[in-house]
């Protein structure tokens, strides 16, 4: 990693909801009402925390939950081992599944995101975690029918992706394989041009995040730390937690320069949850760049769940 002798470390992160979430994840910051929603996968719950007031509320899902894909109607496209399924806040209630992998019974649904453009990104793992059939995948409208394509495929545990704020670059982790790559989203969507972005030495990348400039915050999995890339791969920031397992970042607050971090207790021996009895909980610092400002998905009236029809774009 270029880079890395040159970076100062920032001040230790503050908890601000010490939630002890088994696999706190997916972090998403909602300007209109100034709450951070995010997910704990194995309990299968839904968080909203409100920074301002310290007001918590959780809705139980009926599977387990990865990300949250922020709807204009106030709902959530969520990633769940089924598929794609709405949430709706206000009711509690889940839609039927929309499956997205049916030929691979063995997957879930992981990390995603909506882009600059409102553009829906995610990606899909191994739920054991061994074998390489996860892929990455957009969501697009094709003649009135939102249509899921898969993109990319050889992971074992994908994450991100991110986008740049001009939404000409995607960026998405294999986490399992400690790389992040980069690639060029052509003017029709297509993801081409594939390349290496980094690779960690320590740690493995999890969840990431382009802020206004093109940088990219990275949370690193086992590495205690969130990391900063410049668009040249360069490392800018990097910030150490008092905890070992750091998921993902949300970039948010009046002027988005308030990073929201997830954390994890899942893989903790007794001795180190001892030592870090934070754990799992929410941590904010701050930025000197500030994020992107967060867009939501649009679905037409009369438009249903994506198909799953998704054939390996070329």
């Amino acid at each position: 990693m270029k880079g890395w002798s040159m970076v100062e470390n920032r001040a230790a992160p503050r908890c601000v909801l010490d939630l002890k979430a088994v696999l706190g994840e997916g972090p998403v910051w909602l300007p209109q009402d100034g709450t951070v929603w995010f997910v704990d996968i194995p309990q299968a719950r839904i968080h909203r925390f409100e920074p301002g007031s310290g007001a918590h509320r959780t809705w139980n899902a009926p599977d387990r939950v990865a990300c949250l894909l922020p709807l204009e109607d106030g709902g959530f496209l969520c990633g769940m081992p089924d598929g794609l399924r709405r949430f709706d806040p206000l009711t509690g209630l889940f839609s039927p599944p929309q499956a997205v992998e049916t030929d691979l019974p063995g997957n879930r649904l992981n990390d995603g995101t909506v882009d600059a453009l409102g553009r829906i990104w995610f990606g899909s793992m191994d739920d054991a975690e061994q074998e390489a059939s996860g892929g990455i995948y957009g969501i697009a409208a094709r003649d009135g029918t939102l249509r899921v394509t898969r993109y990319d495929e050889g992971y074992v545990v994908s994450n991100g992706p991110a986008v740049s704020p001009d939404g000409r670059t995607l960026y998405a982790c294999d986490s399992s394989r400690q790389t992040i790559y980069a690639f060029d989203i052509a003017d029709d969507g297509r993801l081409v041009g594939k390349r290496l972005f980094a690779r960690l030495e320590q740690g493995y990348p999890d969840g990431i995040t382009a802020d206004s400039e093109g940088g990219l915050w990275c949370c690193v999995f086992g590495g205690g730390r969130a990391m900063r890339f410049a668009p040249d791969g360069s490392v800018t920031d990097v910030v150490p937690f008092p905890c070992t397992y750091v998921t993902k970042l949300a970039l948010g607050g009046e002027d988005r320069r308030t990073a929201y971090v997830t954390t994890a207790r899942r893989d903790l021996t007794p001795e180190q949850a001892e030592r870090e009895p934070e754990a799992g909980g929410v941590f904010t610092f701050r930025v000197t760049v500030p994020g992107q400002v967060q867009c939501s998905f649009r679905m037409q009236a009369g438009q249903g769940l994506p198909t799953g029809d998704h054939p390996l774009a070329g």
